[in-house]
């Protein structure tokens, strides 16, 4: 099957959800111990995290749920266009110019624009005003790639790639190709992808916890949630202590458009009540009544399996219920999506 174009598989009149994968090409391992030449890369997996959360402060562009994997890596990325949007030319500028250099023409439009703002000069020659449209298209070009998951990811791969590089003392490419995209196009879809990605170690037999499950967003939101509860029994003076993790989008309980559409609390009942289930070497207990959140969704237990199991399996560049790719498929003149049962 020919490999689909980029705009096709990310369209965000139909989801601002989307799955990212992206793996190391070369024999040794992008994180982690390789077992060739007995050299660990644990370090590297930090360096992931550190620059993913930059680049969710630089774009308008947040992190939804993250796994670091020995070789590779996944990412759930919420595109927040309407703030981008919302941004002033300035604003826009200030995100940029935060990891590339900016331009003469914008540099001196904005200088001209305090100045005229300060002295209420409202005279500008034919001159500037033509610098000041053309400084304004490019502007307007930044701020369509601040919110694009194509220059997101070309910002971090390249970053790694260089800095895994410099490390081994080589060069070429360091990661397998273009990295691949999955559009979830409904809750079916999210929660079931994210639950996918954070007991990814789990399914792998890398960890046998949630907890111990390193380099995940799931860790992090438990330990996050964990110091929110230890705070509300024992408050400590002058320090207020967030319930999620501020670099991540929250949960939210209710459908909104800058917050994930569940509660906390459910999600972290249902990726318990799961990973009891993925893990073969688990002896827990394992409940025999279905978490709510998917009574709530119409999930039963035998698809949601199946889904947080083999979801890249399932699912082609587009996941959701039937009825979802069947009428996304329609709509872009395609005859189905792969998942379509």
């Amino acid at each position: 099957m020919m490999t689909r174009a980029r705009y096709s598989q990310i369209d965000l009149s139909a989801t601002t959800y989307y799955h990212v994968i992206n793996r190391c090409v070369r024999r040794s391992f992008l994180c982690g111990e390789d077992r060739y030449n007995h050299q660990n890369y644990d370090h590297r997996r930090q360096w992931l995290i550190d620059r993913i959360k930059l680049l969710a402060q630089v774009f308008s562009i947040d992190i939804a749920a993250y796994a670091i994997l020995s070789n590779h890596y996944h990412l759930i990325l919420h595109v927040n266009r309407h703030l981008a949007k919302d941004w002033s030319l300035e604003e826009v500028a200030e995100h940029w110019q935060i990891l590339f250099s900016g331009h003469p023409l914008v540099d001196n439009y904005l200088k001209n624009k305090a100045a005229q703002d300060d002295t209420d000069n409202c005279s500008p020659t034919a001159a500037a005003d033509a610098h000041a449209m053309a400084a304004i298209v490019i502007i307007e070009k930044w701020r369509s790639r601040l919110y694009d998951i194509s220059w997101f990811m070309k910002c971090l791969n390249e970053f790694i790639a260089r800095a895994a590089n410099k490390e081994d003392n080589c060069t070429g490419k360091f990661w397998e190709g273009r990295f691949k995209s999955q559009a979830l196009l409904d809750n079916q879809a999210l929660l079931s992808c994210m639950a996918y990605v954070d007991l990814n170690p789990i399914r792998a037999g890398a960890s046998h916890s949630l907890t111990g499950s390193d380099f995940t967003s799931i860790q992090e939101r438990i330990k996050q949630f964990n110091a929110y509860q230890q705070h509300i029994d024992k408050p400590i003076p002058d320090i207020s202590i967030p319930q999620q993790p501020p670099a991540l989008l929250p949960f939210s309980g209710v459908d909104n458009t800058d917050a994930i559409p569940f509660s906390l609390s459910d999600y972290l009942a249902l990726l318990q009540w799961s990973g009891r289930h993925v893990d073969a070497n688990k002896t827990d207990y394992i409940d025999a009544k279905e978490p709510d959140v998917l009574k709530e969704l119409g999930i039963d237990e035998e698809t949601w399996l199946e889904a947080i199991i083999n979801f890249r399996r399932q699912y082609g560049s587009f996941a959701g219920s039937d009825m979802v790719l069947r009428s996304h498929a329609h709509l872009h003149g395609c005859s189905w999506h792969k998942g379509v049962h």
